[in-house]
């Protein structure tokens, strides 16, 4: 556990190598172990060593008591606080999802402190396009494929209900068995957002920042492709577009995913 402001941050760590990657997960309310273990491969056998965390108010980091669901800037403040407990170095960043998002704030916020940034499947990063990406997963919810995977499988399973819930993610609604299950822990969730409020663009303060970057994307995420593609456009990154795949390419299309991201890493 690490102790920050009003928060105890469960952390995990993976690999022995003397390079240390950040892990950012999703959510905002989520917990780092839905990574897991997709995402173990960037430490490429003993060259890293990953350090995952829960984010404050959600898995296993519980909030001080009396102390409210975190804002975005309280985050940007524990992963500062993550850098300082990792000796001081500027950091290496993978997010995804939310965590993109969260590490193209802290970018912005420290951009002194941030090596190389690598976002997978980046939440968007102006607040106008959220709201088609909400609408393109409730389509993809009630496909007629996710229909049919809800009918054959045994709905008093605990898992197979958390795949269904999230087969709207995935071209092969299948796919979603293979996603280690995860709780969204509400209250965090709705914090998050509601600090960013519906205006927020980040996209301006991106294009200053000169920090070497690297996008990932589904070409079928409900996230549309465009928003991930403008994103890497501000950051000047390196851009890699996943076909036949939608939000979680690290288990729809690892081996289009983690050869140019260990790449870009080495």
């Amino acid at each position: 556990m690490l102790a920050v402001r009003g928060a105890q941050l469960f952390t995990h760590e993976v690999g022995d190598g003397d390079e240390v990657v950040v892990m950012l997960h999703g959510g905002p309310g989520a917990s780092h172990d839905y990574l897991r273990p997709g995402l173990d491969a960037v430490a490429a056998a003993g060259r890293r060593r990953l350090f995952y965390y829960d984010q404050r108010g959600s898995g296993r980091s519980p909030l001080d008591a009396g102390v409210a669901p975190g804002s975005w800037q309280d985050h940007v403040a524990d992963l500062d606080a993550v850098r300082a407990h990792l000796g001081g170095a500027p950091l290496w960043l993978v997010g995804y999802s939310w965590g993109a998002l969260l590490a193209m704030l802290y970018a912005s916020v420290h951009p002194a402190e941030v090596n190389r940034l690598a976002l997978i499947a980046p939440a968007p990063a102006a607040g106008r396009e959220r709201a088609e990406a909400k609408e393109r997963l409730v389509a993809l919810s009630n496909r007629p494929s996710v229909k049919a995977l809800r009918e054959r499988l045994d709905m008093s399973d605990r898992r197979n209900r958390f795949a269904i819930a999230v087969a709207g993610y995935f071209v092969e609604p299948e796919r979603a068995l293979g996603l280690t299950p995860f709780v969204v822990k509400q209250s965090a969730e709705e914090a998050v957002w509601r600090s960013l409020g519906p205006d927020y663009d980040l996209r301006p303060t991106l294009r200053t920042l000169g920090i070497r970057s690297f996008v990932a994307h589904g070409e079928e995420d409900p996230i549309p492709i465009a928003t991930a593609r403008a994103t890497a456009d501000a950051l000047g990154a390196d851009f890699v577009a996943i076909p036949r795949c939608g939000h979680v390419p690290y288990v729809e299309a690892p081996d289009a995913l983690l050869p140019p991201l260990l790449r870009f890493l080495d």
